[in-house]
C-alpha cells in the first residue's frame, strides 16, 4: 500500500490524538466518494447527509481507538440497509481505509485501527451474507498479518472449520441431546 495524498509529505503519526483521527476519517471518505466503486454506494445513502455521518465517524473511531465512549450506535444495524453491497465492496473499503491509515500512522499505531476494522469487516460480512460466508482469504491472511491470535500457553483451542467464527456453541444445547439427562 502507498501513502495516498499530499499527508504524506508529513511525518507519520506516533499516536492516534481526536485531531488525527478527524483528519483520517475527513481524508478517508474524501477517497470513498472519490471512488468509482463505493461513491455510488456512499453516496445513495448518504446523499445531503455527509455532514452529520463524518463526525459520528469521528465518535466511532475515537471511541474505539482513544476509549473515549463518545460514540453511540448499532454498527451491525447500521449498515444492515445499505441496498447493493457486495463482498467486493468490503474488501475496496478495506483496502481504502488500510491505505489511508498506513499513509498517516506509524506502524504500532496503525495497528490500532487496521485490527479493529478487520474485525468490523469481517462481522458485517458474516452478518449481511450469512455464517457460512467464507471470508476472503486475503482479509483472514491480512488480519493474521496484523494480530496473531495469541493462545494461552496450556490452553490449546480446538480448530474449527472455516466459516465457523466460534470455537464452541454460544446458546443452547445441540438438538441431539437428550433433555433427560443432566447437564454438563
Amino acid at each position: 500500500m502507498t501513502r495516498p495524498d499530499a499527508s504524506s509529505a508529513s511525518p507519520l503519526h506516533a499516536q492516534p490524538t481526536e485531531e488525527n483521527i478527524r483528519e483520517l476519517v475527513y481524508a478517508f471518505y474524501d477517497r470513498v466518494r472519490e471512488d468509482a466503486m463505493l461513491g455510488p454506494v456512499f453516496d445513495g445513502v448518504l446523499a445531503g447527509r455527509w455532514d452529520e455521518h463524518l463526525p459520528k465517524m469521528c465518535r466511532f473511531w475515537s471511541s474505539l481507538v482513544l476509549g473515549t465512549k463518545t460514540y453511540r450506535g448499532n454498527v451491525q444495524q447500521a449498515h444492515d440497509p445499505v441496498p447493493g453491497v457486495e463482498p467486493q465492496h468490503f474488501s475496496r473499503w478495506l483496502y481504502l481505509f488500510l491505505d489511508t491509515v498506513q499513509g498517516r500512522y506509524a506502524p504500532a499505531a496503525a495497528v490500532q485501527f487496521m485490527e479493529p476494522a478487520l474485525r468490523i469487516a469481517q462481522s458485517l460480512q458474516l452478518s449481511r451474507f450469512g455464517w457460512d460466508y467464507t471470508i476472503p482469504p486475503e482479509q483472514q491472511a491480512l488480519l493474521e498479518r496484523v494480530a496473531p491470535r495469541r493462545r494461552p500457553a496450556g490452553h490449546d483451542l480446538p480448530d474449527r472449520p472455516a466459516g465457523e467464527p466460534f470455537p464452541t456453541r454460544i446458546i443452547g444445547r445441540s438438538m441431539d441431546v437428550d433433555e433427560s439427562a443432566p447437564a454438563e
